[in-house]
């Protein structure tokens, strides 16, 4: 049987690599997709980094896998908990090839902390979104922590975007981009292995804040560093030939992206404030950001990943009180965390929450009504009702409503967080740039691409279809799932209605935790 080498390009964007290859820019990518095939791939929805990676390597979508984002509601509470890879309650590429005798290598796929024991190696994804690099506990053996040290996931912050922030950026990106390659390729020439996958993310951060200089026709263009992501993505292409050339002969290849990319324009949306004056929502005075803000300003960049492990509690806290701060319960049928990624709006459901106002009786009726104002607003392009969007056991992490934000003129609008004022509203000038809870001017969109080694007779993909792709190329069989394996098809897609089988015993973070750092600590949320 051949190998599969899955090379994960997070957000790298089709309607980018399609004209790049052809100009011959990308020559390793083009060179899989000239002898395979080169397929544009729908995300899940919202295309947001947990649920869609969780998609692509269980083949099942978020209301089967259960890891709908990197936070989660704490039921009968007004607060929230840091999820993780145990929250996954499917089984992942690498559980069911491990138990089948195949040995896998696993490096930087997000969702995946803590490291999972398989039949080889796994070196987790960022467990949140500040992380910098790895320590030992992303590491499964651990004794394979010396040779991988150097996995980083980010230089530098992402959310005070100052004078010289992009020129300092871009050359880290490059040197992450090469570090990350050599130390794969070391493995992959090293270990023996019948999958491996890696993931860059590179493309990702790149694309969120240099799409302003990339695009003449934004809203936002500035002038130079037109070429940066095109850079980066130059970069990424000679790291996906030394891959390809280190994974030798009888190797299937696959790359994939989790979602594309798009401009953002200069609208902003405030759900809370247009929540409040449709009598939705009432205000109260608070000062629930203080921590957060306070940490942010405090805790220097490179130690707020090894804090945020030790300290989950605090930051769970911290950001709860950010998120639910300042809204009179008592007085509230609805709100929103106002997440630009994942923007959403929750119901205080009676019975659900401490001080639930809307009935459970009504609350169909009261779901459906709201969709339909978010739609007539404008500013909304679709408002779903979680059911309508998700299948499976785990539909009720999911928030009530979730909502795709409307594109003006191609580029979109961005949701951020406010406490009164308009509901809608446009940047000023001096916020064009962006930075993580600031609204980031590239932002995701719901097509990614995939690129397979061997032509298939699809036009089309979703990130439900990798995994059975992988599954069915080795010849191992699948448990069930949504996607269609696109080579040497012989997997059954999943049947609504039936379940798939817990990958392992959910492990919340502790909450005995010390809170002597809070005033340093930053509290984590993925804003963009």
């Amino acid at each position: 049987m051949p190998r599969f080498l899955l090379i994960g390009l997070d957000g790298a964007e089709p309607s980018l690599i399609g004209p790049w290859m052809a100009e011959g820019r990308l020559p390793h990518l083009a060179r899989l997709a000239e002898r395979g095939t080169f397929l544009r791939a729908s995300s899940t929805v919202p295309c947001a980094t947990f649920p869609a990676w969780a998609t692509c390597v269980t083949g099942v979508g978020p209301g089967r896998h259960g890891l709908i984002d990197f936070t989660e509601m704490i039921r009968g509470q007004y607060a929230i908990r840091f999820t993780n890879g145990t929250f996954r309650q499917a089984p992942a590429l690498w559980n069911v090839l491990s138990d089948a005798g195949k040995r896998v290598g696993v490096l930087g796929v997000p969702g995946t902390y803590p490291p999972e024991p398989v039949n080889g190696f796994i070196v987790s994804g960022f467990d949140s979104p500040v992380a910098t690099r790895i320590d030992a506990s992303f590491v499964h053996p651990p004794a394979l922590y010396p040779e991988v040290r150097q996995w980083r996931f980010a230089d530098f912050q992402e959310s005070d975007i100052g004078p010289g922030w992009h020129d300092r950026a871009i050359p880290l990106l490059l040197r992450a981009v090469d570090e990350k390659s050599a130390i794969a390729v070391r493995l992959l020439a090293r270990e023996p292995w019948d999958f491996f996958m890696v993931v860059f993310g590179e493309s990702d951060t790149v694309a969120h804040h240099f799409w302003m200089f990339h695009d003449p026709r934004s809203p936002r263009y500035r002038r130079g560093r037109e070429h940066a992501i095109r850079e980066v993505y130059e970069r990424l292409d000679d790291a996906v030939g030394a891959l390809v050339r280190a994974a030798g002969e009888d190797v299937v290849v696959g790359v994939v992206s989790d979602h594309g990319f798009g401009g953002a324009g200069t609208g902003v949306v405030h759900l809370n404030n247009w929540l409040a004056e449709r009598g939705y929502l009432r205000f109260c005075p608070t000062n629930g950001g203080l921590i957060k803000r306070a940490a942010m300003a405090c805790v220097p960049e490179h130690w707020r990943g090894g804090l945020f492990r030790r300290f989950r509690g605090v930051a769970a806290r911290a950001e709860s009180g950010s998120r639910f701060g300042g809204i009179d319960w008592s007085a509230t049928a609805a709100w929103s965390e106002e997440l630009n990624y994942f923007p959403s709006v929750r119901v205080n459901l009676e019975g659900r929450e401490p001080k639930g106002q809307v009935r459970a009786r009504d609350y169909d009726a009261f779901v459906r009504d709201l969709c339909h104002e978010l739609e007539d607003w404008g500013p909304v392009a679709r408002a779903w009702p979680r059911a309508e969007l998700y299948d499976g056991p785990h539909v009720d992490r999911a928030p009530d409503i979730i909502l795709e934000l409307a594109l003006e003129n191609g580029y979109a609008h961005s949701c951020l967080r406010a406490r009164g004022g308009p509901g809608f509203r446009r940047l000023r000038d001096e916020e064009y740039f962006g930075g993580k809870e600031r609204g980031m001017n590239g932002t995701h969109r719901p097509t990614g691409m995939l690129i397979l080694s061997e032509p298939c007779a699809a036009t089309e993909a979703r990130l439900e279809d990798v995994a059975p792709t992988v599954l069915a190329t080795l010849g191992v069989p699948a448990p069930p799932m949504e996607g269609q394996a696109l080579l040497h098809p012989h997997i059954e897609v999943l049947p609504r209605g039936e379940g798939t089988r817990v990958a392992r015993e959910v492990c919340p973070y502790s909450e005995d935790e010390a809170r002597t750092v809070e005033k340093r600590l930053r509290a984590l949320g993925y804003y963009e």
